[in-house]
């Protein structure tokens, strides 16, 4: 019996465990439709309720891979929605592609690609408006799914008659090779496909896309992680790219961030433009300090007086984004506008010219400032500056929310003390020359080589206004997808028994016609004597049917044959070690005339050599 399908601690303990077990997070997802798809497994498993289910799969870990694959419902094809391919691919061409210059790269993510139909569509509508080679040169297709199994299937790019059913017959021939019966995509134009591994979640999204398709996959969370999930979306778009939904995701409370091109097709563009602030919106944690976008004329004068200072500065929040640059340390190391918002091991100033993420972290932990001088930083030109840099704790009542970095040029007075320290040099020995040399070689690896040289940036999620988006329809669809998973299933059983079916027809009309041509009355019998087979001379020479003596005992039939002297032989038959029988009997045919009959019986063998029946030969002998 399957679980109610409602909210219950045992039903979260059940999540918490597969977090904490495999690292599969669940609580994003709306829980009707996960509990129906949990509850389907223990139903095949014979689990009767989720304490249970946990202490099974403690027991069988195998468990964990079938119960991952039911959950994540891989249901895609080639095409799927041809009309609203049709025009994305128009879109692509009028829109997308004349925006571009004749050799700009093209970036494409096709977020929940499940087996990799998608990705494998995309290709080629994108081929097919560019040109194969111009495709291969420009354009990179990156396809993610939380699922390693179908991204198994999706690395292959194998794919049989069936699935390929809806991809036209002339883009079959031009994409595809067909190796014994197989379809595979071409592998030149593959390598421009990357399938990774990503959850929509919890990992960070691509960046500077161009399209950006994501069908039938947002319905399965619930609105506040939608909500996030489409911000995501925002930031990772080029300020004209193009965002390409399932016909059940509506965006219509994202009106601000997506404005919609074709809502026949779910297709949209990004609206919201990209400035300083937005990477932080769309990375804040729930528990960051709200970031209020309407810049007043204090918050104004606070950033001039920021800008204005003399050293280059820094700000990188506890999430190890970096949030702030002033104008010195933009033009010093580089920074660009699209930096801010990034995460801080991204960008080469967190390991060039001084390892700086350990250094934030440690901060960040310890609460305490750092300070680290002559940090040398040589140019291309073959200059080399000397930096001094503070590390300095930015607290919260408390709590550290980031730290500010501070670089002194420390050139001249690194010049000056090197000058001294010359003058002092001229007067020691080789020996202490040598040893000083070695001294600060030695400190100077010291402090390059650290520890723990990436970090894990977290991703923050922002609290946004609850919203109910067509949950009713996400809901619906969310089943329909399962139903046609299940009907590809049952297709396949089904296939399975016809073919089975088809052998049995085969071999039921090939006994029959030995039966047919054989000269005798054939009669086979149960061992309760009753009639099993009955064949066309045995009704041609008694006057009976066999849909009139079809389960009935053999010695009650009234023919002309005096059926009650069988009886004995047959049941001496039936008895195993028993030879077979045979008898002569005065008869009369269904014409009247008066016979003899020659009577045979011959024990009918089961497996292991066990009488089942008996089969009786009647054969008119020539008087």
């Amino acid at each position: 019996m399957s679980p109610a399908l409602k909210p219950d601690a045992k039903f979260e303990h059940l999540l918490e465990y597969l977090r904490l077990s495999r690292g599969f997070d669940f609580s994003a997802y709306k829980r009707p439709s996960l509990m129906r798809r949990v509850a389907k497994r223990m139903h095949d498993v014979e689990v009767g309720n989720f304490a249970d289910y946990v202490d099974y799969l403690e027991v069988h870990p195998e468990e964990f891979a079938f119960l991952f694959n039911t959950i994540l419902i891989n249901v895609t094809s080639f095409f799927r929605d041809p009309a609203a391919w049709k025009h994305l691919s128009e879109l692509i061409e009028s829109r997308l592609l004349s925006a571009l210059g004749p050799e700009a790269p093209i970036r494409v993510w096709s977020a929940g690609c499940a087996s990799g139909e998608e990705a494998y569509t995309i290709a080629m509508i994108m081929a097919e408006a560019l040109g194969k080679e111009a495709f291969k040169r420009r354009v990179k297709i990156y396809a993610t799914d939380a699922d390693e199994d179908a991204l198994l299937i999706a690395r292959l790019g194998t794919y049989g008659p069936k699935e390929m059913q809806p991809v036209p017959e002339e883009l079959r021939d031009k994409y595809f090779d067909k190796p014994a019966g197989r379809y595979i995509f071409n592998s030149e134009m593959r390598r421009t496909i990357i399938f990774g591994r990503h959850d929509l979640v919890q990992d960070a999204p691509m960046s500077h896309l161009d399209l950006l398709v994501c069908r039938n996959t947002l319905m399965y969370f619930n609105s506040e992680t939608q909500a996030r999930i489409v911000r995501r979306f925002n930031y990772a778009l080029k300020p004209r790219g193009l965002l390409f939904l399932g016909k059940a995701e509506m965006l219509l409370a994202h009106s601000t961030l997506f404005a919609p091109i074709e809502m026949r097709y779910r297709i949209f563009s990004k609206t919201t433009p990209a400035g300083l602030r937005d990477p932080l919106m769309v990375f804040a944690q729930n528990n960051a300090p709200e970031i209020n976008h309407n810049v007043g004329p204090q918050a104004r004068l606070r950033e001039m007086a920021f800008d204005s200072a003399d050293s280059a500065k820094i700000v990188v929040d506890a999430n190890g984004i970096l949030t702030l640059a002033n104008q010195q340390a933009r033009q010093l190391f580089s920074i660009e506008a699209r930096d801010i918002g990034r995460p801080f091991q991204d960008i080469e100033l967190s390991y060039q010219p001084l390892e700086l993420r350990s250094l934030i972290e440690r901060v960040c932990t310890e609460r305490k400032s750092v300070r680290i001088d002559d940090i040398e930083r040589r140019f291309r030109n073959g200059e080399t500056h000397y930096l001094g840099v503070d590390l300095v704790p930015l607290q919260d009542n408390g709590a550290a929310i980031g730290v500010c970095i501070t670089f002194y040029d420390m050139t001249e007075y690194h010049n000056l003390e090197e000058e001294v320290q010359r003058a002092r040099q001229d007067a020691e020995t080789m020996n202490e020359e040598l040893q000083a040399t070695n001294e600060e070689l030695q400190s100077t690896n010291e402090e390059l080589e650290t520890t723990n040289e990436e970090l894990q940036s977290t991703n923050e999620e922002l609290e946004t206004t609850n919203e109910e988006l067509q949950s009713t329809n996400e809901e619906l669809e969310t089943m329909n997808e399962e139903l046609q998973s299940t009907n590809e299933e049952l297709q396949s059983i089904n296939e399975e028994l016809g073919q089975r079916t088809s052998e049995l027809d085969n071999s039921n009309s090939f006994l029959s016609s030995i039966l047919s041509s054989l000269r005798g009355g054939i009669a086979v019998v149960d061992r309760n004597i009753n009639v099993l087979v009955w064949n066309s001379v045995a009704e041609d020479m008694w006057g009976l049917r066999f849909d009139e003596v079809k389960g009935q005992s053999l010695l009650s039939l009234e023919m002309g044959l005096p059926v009650g002297r069988l009886g004995t032989p047959i049941r001496s038959c039936l008895n195993d070690g028993a030879e077979p029988e045979e008898l002569i009997l005065d008869a009369v045919n269904r014409r009247g005339r008066n016979i003899k009959c020659h009577v045979s019986i011959t024990p009918l063998k089961g497996p292991q050599g066990a009488r089942q029946g008996a089969m009786i030969i009647m054969e008119e002998m020539g008087m």
